[in-house]
């Protein structure tokens, strides 16, 4: 007979559990949940790294972009060998995740969420964690999150403000009833005009990261109620209600079940990116590229990157990242329509 005591799979979340709200069986829950980030970028890479360390059992990472090195001031997974590699943010997640805990089993793709795809995303999913940067895809994952009856948690940030909001279907307010339009381009400011302190991030996705926990582990009653609002900055922490706004029964989605964003009503095939002098273009079909192809064909036009998850193309002053989904990153310009005329002339429509 062995020697040896028998090895507790919960021993690594021991002083977790000991915290008497979550307990023993609330972390069993955690470990068995399904969790889908959408986007991980500053948000999502801290909420990702937090749910990781916490032990839930899946997590989904659906983001679009990679790395820059601009990134490193406050998306807390990535490092500069992460950038040399031209990793896409999805997938370098899911490296360092796996080293920090290897029970977790992590789902990385390389897409952009849109209405073609979001359900299939979430349907499997406990819980929606919103780490993206514009409002087009929160409307995007409201309609979803309606539609699945599945609770999701908004989050944003600028400057030293961020945001956040719990959102359980047929219980809270949903993001439409606080917001019945997103702002049109150019109406908000963005991390490119304004600035982002990294300590907000870190302060809004720990916030969504244990709403998260609350709500996988059965503790929903814990929630917080309404919209939070943090300013860093000025030391101003604020609570809207939003009872009230939900007891007017006049939404046009969680009261009226619209579903504009998700039934591809609302929404573009190109967008510019938060922070970056860059646009995205979307293909209109579901085309997958040939990427070493792709690259001999640059190649005669300008340097050209390769590796398996994207191409890099640079020629005067544009520069071009290829994803087999067929979309396109168009740097050097923030304006869709010259993005579309670069890509026209250099790559091929």
């Amino acid at each position: 007979m062995s020697g040896t005591a028998s090895h507790d799979p919960l021993d690594r979340y021991a002083r977790q559990w000991r915290y008497a709200p979550l307990g023993r069986e609330g972390q069993e829950r955690l470990q068995q949940s399904r969790v889908l980030i959408c986007g991980c970028g500053a948000l999502g890479s801290v909420i990702a790294n937090t749910l990781a360390r916490a032990g839930v059992g899946y997590l989904r990472i659906v983001d679009r972009d990679f790395l820059e090195l601009n990134n490193l001031q406050r998306q807390v997974l990535f490092d500069e060998q992460d950038v040399a590699a031209r990793l896409p943010k999805a997938i370098a997640a899911a490296k360092k995740i796996q080293q920090i805990n290897s029970t977790v089993q992590i789902d990385p793709m390389v897409v952009d969420i849109d209405h073609r795809n979001i359900l299939d995303l979430a349907d499997s999913m406990d819980l929606i964690l919103d780490g993206t940067d514009n409002f087009e895809t929160r409307m995007l994952l409201n309609d979803a999150a309606l539609r699945l009856s599945k609770p999701w948690i908004f989050g944003g940030c600028i400057g030293a403000e961020g945001q956040t909001m719990t959102i359980i279907p047929g219980q809270t307010a949903c993001l439409r009833c606080v917001l019945r339009q997103p702002p049109q381009p150019g109406e908000t400011p963005t991390c490119d005009t304004a600035g982002i302190l990294g300590g907000i991030v870190n302060v809004v996705a720990s916030i969504q990261a244990v709403e998260a926990i609350k709500i996988l582990s059965g503790h929903t009653e814990q929630i917080q109620p309404g919209l939070m609002v943090i300013d860093l900055w000025d030391n101003r922490i604020r609570q809207v209600g939003t009872g009230a706004i939900r007891a007017s029964a006049d939404c046009p989605a969680c009261h009226g079940g619209e579903s504009l964003w998700l039934e591809g009503q609302r929404g573009s095939q190109s967008a510019i990116l938060c922070g970056r002098n860059a646009v995205q273009l979307r293909s209109l079909d579901d085309k997958e590229l040939d990427l070493e192809q792709l690259a001999e064909k640059l190649k005669e036009r300008g340097e050209v990157v390769l590796n398996k998850f994207l191409v890099r193309f640079t020629v005067e002053g544009f520069e071009f990242t290829l994803f087999p989904d067929g979309r396109a990153i168009v740097g050097g310009t923030d304006d869709i329509a010259e993005a579309r005329a670069a890509f026209a002339r250099f790559v091929g429509a």
